[in-house]
């Protein structure tokens, strides 16, 4: 059975966007449900990287232990939302920090997890690398560190057969090039015409 197939019938159309720091997740989240729900009228809601809101709580970065547990109640947001609406846009999922696990703590123990996580989304999407590193007041690793994450993520996603597209493009543009990629989901939930999705 295909990733396709196992998910067409499992409710709401969960959409993740994954992509190494500073490469525009959070506002593509943000842009593209807005998007989405104008389009289609659609229950549509993002929700946001539960690190970021973790981190601000407790004044640091997670230690190694409590890695799992920030995987474990992204995803609880994420069905939560998927509960209430037709399309939920996750910024970020459970393989980001099994990504980033891996390289900071030589953890891979959270890689099962996020890999059956991310095989109930049926859109993957990956920011491209083309966008200027900012640093935005939270803790950041740097731009060096962009290109390995990026090879871990498409490795990770390799590895387990799980599709995704990469969305390139600034401003507009990108948010353009991810509606292109789920405007076929768009259309079987929402019975569209092709060109409201133009």
């Amino acid at each position: 059975m295909t990733q396709k197939e196992r998910v067409q019938k499992s409710g709401a159309l969960r959409i993740a966007i994954l992509g190494a720091e500073s490469t525009g997740k959070t506002a593509l989240a943000h842009a593209l449900a807005e998007r989405i729900r104008t389009l289609t009228g659609l229950r549509t809601r993002c929700v946001g990287e539960w690190l970021r809101d973790w981190c601000a709580q407790a004044g640091r970065t997670p230690h190694r232990d409590e890695q799992m547990a920030i995987a474990r109640h992204q995803h609880a947001l994420i069905d939560a939302a998927a509960a209430e609406c037709d399309v939920v846009v996750c910024d970020t999922t459970a393989i980001m920090t099994a990504v980033y696990s891996a390289m900071l703590f030589d953890d891979p123990s959270i890689e099962a997890f996020a890999i059956a996580e991310q095989a109930r989304c049926q859109v993957t999407l990956l920011t491209a690398l083309d966008l200027p590193w900012v640093a935005d007041g939270i803790q950041r690793d740097g731009p060096q560190v962009r290109m390995p994450v990026d090879t871990r993520v498409r490795a990770l996603l390799q590895a387990h057969g799980i599709a995704w597209s990469l969305v390139a493009g600034l401003g507009e543009a990108r948010v353009g090039s991810a509606l292109d990629a789920v405007s076929p989901w768009l259309q079987q939930r929402a019975r569209l015409m092709p060109a409201r999705l133009a």
